[in-house]
């Protein structure tokens, strides 16, 4: 059995996919509260696609990959398989994404949070696996079924309370002491799947194909940016329930306005009279000699 090694680099690794998690989650639970507050099918679509996309591309999946950044094995290299890699992601995405459907639609029940959340959580431990599959070194997996079992334990528990956050948090403290809490949870469901892994080497070397860390790693901090630099533009130009407050008061105000008459300018001097009588058929215009004198 070969030795494994999950924090080659120390605590860096382990850090950071706690601070992804924490991040992922955050902007998730922002976005899944604006699911229940919008006005439109489309707008709850939109808001559901970038709570999926925050909570299942950044808080999880990014955050195992960063994880796995510190995975080593004595005596072999470690690659990957892209398209199962891929796949992975897919799979968390979609995952998080139903579950958000499941409980952003309709009243919200116990029956509906267990459910998205025995789903959502399946799904996480789905891409866990599928992306530890996706490994390639000279050797075999092994799991200890119990601790597998485990792992998808917490997986649900952990996307349970997580569905039940999404749809019931909504103050800015409490989303951050919620988003430090789905935090530990997802990194724990993690580690105690990597905790049932054991390698057998083969008795020769051979080759491992497929992309090794250091090309995977550019691709995985780029999409982090882009998701992270996009949700958050998207959170900043949507406007808030304070914006719709406002907007509806001024339209009110426009429709209970009384209608103004428009008002005509005050007649000099009688002017508009004397050129009405002036302008009536047989009134003769004034001579000279009827003028008064000049003072």
């Amino acid at each position: 059995m070969a030795e494994i090694n999950h924090f080659e680099y120390g605590w860096i690794t382990p850090a950071l996919s706690y601070a992804l998690s924490v991040l992922g989650s955050f902007l998730g639970l922002v976005c899944a509260g604006r699911i229940r507050t919008a006005t439109g099918s489309g707008q709850r679509f939109w808001w559901g696609l970038l709570a999926a996309w925050a909570i299942g591309g950044t808080a999880i999946w990014a955050m195992h990959f960063m994880a796995m950044l510190g995975f080593a094995v004595t005596g072999t290299r470690i690659r990957y398989d892209v398209p199962l890699t891929a796949a992975s992601t897919v799979i968390a995405v979609t995952a998080v994404g139903i579950g958000l459907a499941i409980v952003g639609t309709g009243r919200l029940g116990a029956a509906k949070v267990l459910g998205g959340g025995l789903f959502t959580g399946i799904g996480v431990a789905a891409m866990h696996y599928t992306g530890m599959a996706a490994m390639r070194l000279n050797g075999d997996l092994n799991y200890d079924a119990t601790r597998v079992g485990l792992s998808v334990v917490i997986a649900i528990v952990a996307a349970t309370v997580a569905l039940w956050l999404a749809m019931t948090v909504r103050r800015g403290l409490a989303i951050a002491g919620s988003a430090l809490l789905m935090g530990v949870a997802v990194n724990g469901m993690h580690f105690t799947g990597m905790s049932a892994l054991s390698v057998h080497l083969h008795g020769q070397r051979g080759e491992v194909t497929g992309a090794g860390v250091s090309t995977l790693l550019v691709p995985i901090v780029l999409a982090v940016i882009f998701v992270v630099v996009g949700l958050v533009y998207a959170l900043l130009a949507a406007p808030t329930d304070d914006d719709r407050a406002a907007a509806a008061y001024l339209q009110a105000r426009q429709v209970d306005a009384p209608a103004v008459e428009p008002q005509t300018a005050p007649d000099p001097v009688g002017l508009r009279a004397r050129s009405t009588t002036l302008g009536r058929p047989g009134t003769p215009f004034p001579s000279r000699r009827d003028a008064p004198p000049p003072r």
